[in-house]
């Protein structure tokens, strides 16, 4: 994801702040265990002395030095995490918390960024805390079907509310599980207050917790930065621009409440074309039906998201409402 060289030192600093917290709580654990435990420093000089001592045999040509050598530090691990065992240290003591076990709060595998050095890039450009702060307590954990009704039947499908929802949380959890593997979209659609944008917020969270980077978007939003994109032409644009394009996941909430109009309908097309190509999940929550999305985005939007789209359409009573009378 293209930074500028300040966003980029940025997000440097925040790694580097993770890993001098990590070294500074590993000494502090390191000094506590050497005073209740002589003996695991003991063990710990004679690991470096004898990685020492073959490291010399094997410049001088000794070819069994590294046999020797897995064979002493075997025999000294395993003294030392039964000594551990013993006083009641749990196993991982000497293994800091990092909040990505994948790189070790390196930002990198190897020379190439880790899924979260990539994330915190989209966090910092797209100023995403607050979709965090959102994701904490819209989730599928205080996700309720107790809003949906089981009196309330629609009268083309003769599901209820509740089992609509439930089919729509079962298309959910099938799309996070093979999220990666198999390409698929989402399409929601329905009245206000429904739980479209709720469900689109708990894929979100499911998918950020994976380690896949998530774009979310209103409809406005969207369109304002691929316009910006199109005419503006400085490099912040057109990175902002790429981006929509390259993230895991982009999420289009509220489709159909900006100003529409013929550029708005031929970037629209574009995006979910171009996502299509690349094989690039989205998700799209909005108040449209299939005859309603024709009329204002074209026939041609209309055949993409018909043809590529898982369609989920909720109904049921404002749950917005129904939670200022409880």
């Amino acid at each position: 994801m293209p930074l500028s060289n300040s966003q980029y030192d940025e997000i440097l600093r925040s790694y580097d702040a993770r890993q001098l917290a990590h070294q500074r709580l590993l000494e502090a654990r390191t000094k506590e265990a050497y005073e209740r435990l002589p003996r695991l420093k003991e063990i710990d000089d004679a690991i470096a002395s004898c990685s020492v001592a073959q490291a010399k045999r094997l410049f001088d040509g000794d070819n069994a030095a590294l046999s020797t050598l897995h064979g002493q530090l075997a025999a000294y691990r395993s003294e030392k995490e039964a000594l551990l065992k013993e006083h009641g240290f749990p196993t991982d003591y000497f293994t800091p918390p990092y909040v990505c076990p994948d790189c070790q709060d390196t930002g990198y595998i190897g020379t190439k960024r880790c899924h979260c050095f990539t994330q915190a890039a989209i966090d910092l450009v797209y100023t995403q805390s607050n979709l965090k702060e959102i994701l904490k307590t819209e989730n599928f954990s205080t996700f309720s079907f107790a809003y949906y009704s089981d009196d309330d039947i629609h009268p083309v499908t003769g599901l209820s509310s509740r089992r609509t929802a439930q089919d729509a949380v079962a298309k959910c959890r099938t799309f996070i599980e093979h999220f990666g593997d198999a390409f698929s979209n989402l399409y929601f659609y329905g009245d206000t207050g429904i739980g479209k944008t709720f469900l689109s917020n708990c894929v979100a969270k499911e998918l950020m917790d994976r380690g896949y980077s998530v774009i979310y978007f209103t409809a406005f939003q969207l369109f304002d930065i691929l316009s910006k994109g199109v005419f503006q032409k400085d490099a912040d644009a057109i990175a902002a621009h790429r981006n929509i394009f390259d993230c895991d996941l982009l999420i289009i909430d509220d489709l159909g409440t900006e100003l529409t109009n013929s550029f708005t309908t031929s970037q629209l097309f574009l995006c979910l074309n171009e996502r299509i190509l690349r094989k690039k999940p989205t998700i799209i929550s909005t108040n449209l039906g299939m005859n309603r999305l024709a009329e204002i985005y074209s026939e041609r939007v209309l055949s993409r998201i018909s043809s590529h789209y898982t369609l989920i359409n909720l109904f049921g009573a404002d749950i917005r409402i129904l939670k200022r009378g409880r």
